[in-house]
């Protein structure tokens, strides 16, 4: 398989995630309990939701009877938020229900199917999602993105640098902040994208087939990423090298532009949770990494050192221009999507136009302002 999207794994994927989706909403509707409409849903705040973190979450009034969550297991703050019960305190009179995904690229197809209000994804598919006409606004940047992404080979491969992967099987997401970092390191390699066979696959199936000896190497994250390393991976790159040489990547927050409009203070107090548990993390990081290892079944020892490998930030941090701003590129996140977009179009993977207006009106600044007294 190469680097390109393969139109019939495209179109199952879609298909499978809206049929998975529409039958937990018909759930919803029907009052299932969390245990038959998500199992990893948690609808009962922690008895430390109450005394743990820096600032608290103030409950809003105005909130739909359900709000739907699309969430990946990934070591940032939306696991605390999901934990701690955040948002169970903060909309008392709401059902929140918390939904899994396995990749940013299907938290686009939910988003595309109207199936969730909030998700969290790369920002490599959101930067596709801007670029293709996908109705949401980044309200919050849930962590940028370092060593906790990287790219390893199998100690079996013999490959010890990326230029040694020509020929080889590499997995990762497509779509993904992985799979952009994937074709900037070979390209900064002197490879193209043709020169190794690139194999979509998501991060519990890459695990599966690097067991197996079916794969040479693989871009991933964390917790998945570590479990690798622990079987002999060795790191070629991460995404931390690659911020280096201007290649930043993160993992961004987006809200429907249709929820955002319906529900601005329900927004409001979203993004005031998301901050509460990154103030937890910097106040506590001990709360913050044993609240993370429920959620992933690790121990916090382990949880804390997957965090290590990302950056977060407060809402004040956010409200930069660095970061939330509306900067051209080099400067801002906006430009920062920009960027990406126009390398995913120089290599035929961008659904879409890369016009400057789409990243900067898809950013929702205000919300972190509003924190931050900015």
């Amino acid at each position: 398989m190469n680097a390109t999207h393969p139109t019939s794994t495209r179109q199952w994927r879609i298909l499978l995630v809206l049929a998975a989706l529409a039958a937990s909403i018909m759930l919803i509707a029907c009052g299932g309990d969390s245990d038959s409409s998500d199992s990893t849903a948690d609808a009962s705040p922690s008895t430390s939701a109450d005394t743990t973190g820096a600032s608290t979450t103030t409950a809003s009034s105005t909130a739909p009877e359900t709000i739907t969550i699309g969430y990946q297991l990934i070591p940032n703050g939306d696991l605390i938020v999901k934990s701690e019960g955040y948002l169970e305190q903060a909309f008392p009179d709401s059902t929140i229900k918390w939904v899994k995904f396995d990749s940013g690229g299907d938290v686009n197809t939910a988003v595309a199917g109207g199936a969730i209000d909030f998700g969290l994804a790369g920002s490599s598919p959101v930067s596709n999602g801007l670029a293709s006409g996908i109705e949401y606004k980044v309200p919050w940047i849930h962590d940028v993105i370092g060593t906790a992404e990287s790219l390893v080979a199998t100690s079996d491969s013999g490959v010890t640098d990326v230029a040694g992967l020509k020929g080889k099987k590499v997995a990762t997401p497509l779509a993904s902040t992985s799979h952009y970092s994937l074709l900037v390191a070979l390209k900064d390699a002197g490879l193209k994208p043709t020169d190794v066979q690139v194999v979509d696959l998501e991060p519990e199936a890459i695990l599966a087939a690097w067991t197996r000896g079916d794969i040479d190497a693989a871009y991933v994250w964390s917790p998945t990423l570590d479990e690798l390393k622990a079987d002999g991976g060795v790191v070629l790159t991460d995404s931390a090298q690659l911020a280096k040489q201007g290649e930043v990547t993160a993992d961004l927050a987006v809200v429907t532009n249709e929820f955002a409009d319906q529900y601005p203070d329900a927004v409001q107090t979203w993004v005031d949770a998301q901050n509460r548990a990154v103030e937890l993390y910097k106040s506590d990081p001990d709360a913050a990494a044993a609240a993370i290892a429920s959620e992933l079944s690790i121990e916090p020892a382990e949880a804390l050192k997957q965090t290590k490998g990302l950056t977060f930030l407060t809402a004040e941090e956010q409200s930069k221009p660095r970061y939330l701003g509306t900067e051209a590129a080099p400067g801002g996140l906006a430009g920062n999507l920009q960027a990406a977009a126009e390398f995913l179009s120089s290599l035929g993977q961008l659904e879409g136009e890369a016009t400057p207006e789409k990243f900067k009106d898809g950013l929702a600044p205000q919300y972190v302002n509003a924190v931050s007294g900015g």
